[in-house]
């Protein structure tokens, strides 16, 4: 168990709580195969199929939390990547790419558990909206031009303007502030365990989406 009876900063606790369950989701078999061109563009488009279904559970409950004084300050417009999504799965999946829109198992659980904290514990909330916001910024950045390389895609155009945040003219300033919030956090005692076990539930749920998004395409093989 972590020590959490430091004075350490909240975002430098979560990001030591988290660092082996992020490995994990950075170097899943499934992420390394599809940024290494040795899957195709429908391996992305379906990854990016999941996406949706995560997000439309984040941004479902924005307007609802955006007065709440613990999720408040991490809901902004300039992050909201739904209607980014859609564009970019219209672009890879045509004018039917509703029709093909499945969750696997592992995406239903992980949108789930989302809308419950989004409903219930908005501390919860809090850190599934860090480990995905603040990853499109960050490393989701590799996958963006992976992608527009491998794929031929429109630089920062179709198919990946999920990861393109216009709104955010200074995404390092951006991210600065951000965990400036995180340290802010109105947390303590238990609490911030169970925060931080939360951290690792959600990087855990995504690694588990990227396991079973392996598993399908293996056996297309």
């Amino acid at each position: 168990m972590l020590d959490t009876s430091t004075a350490a900063p909240f975002s430098t606790l979560i990001r030591s709580a988290t660092e082996q369950q992020h490995a994990e989701a950075e170097h899943s078999t499934f992420m390394r195969d599809l940024l290494t061109g040795e899957l195709g563009v429908e391996a992305f488009y379906r990854y990016t199929s999941q996406l949706w279904f995560v997000y439309e559970a984040l941004e479902k409950h924005s307007a609802a939390l955006a007065s709440d004084p613990v999720a408040g300050p991490f809901v902004q417009p300039g992050l909201a990547r739904l209607a980014a999504l859609e564009a970019d799965l219209a672009y890879l999946g045509g004018a039917n790419w509703r029709d093909e829109l499945t969750p696997l198992p592992s995406t239903a659980a992980y949108a789930a558990r989302i809308e419950e904290c989004a409903t219930e514990w908005s501390a919860g909330y809090v850190v599934h909206h860090y480990t995905r916001y603040l990853g499109d910024l960050s490393g989701g950045q590799v996958i963006r031009g992976t992608a527009e390389k491998l794929w031929n895609l429109p630089k920062k155009g179709d198919g990946v303007r999920f990861y393109v945040f216009d709104d955010i003219s200074n995404p390092a300033a951006f991210k600065r502030e951000y965990r400036e919030n995180l340290d802010g956090l109105p947390i303590d005692g238990a609490d911030v365990e169970r925060v931080l076990d939360e951290a690792r539930l959600a990087f855990t749920m995504n690694t588990d989406v990227f396991r079973e998004l392996g598993a399908e395409f293996s056996a297309r093989n």
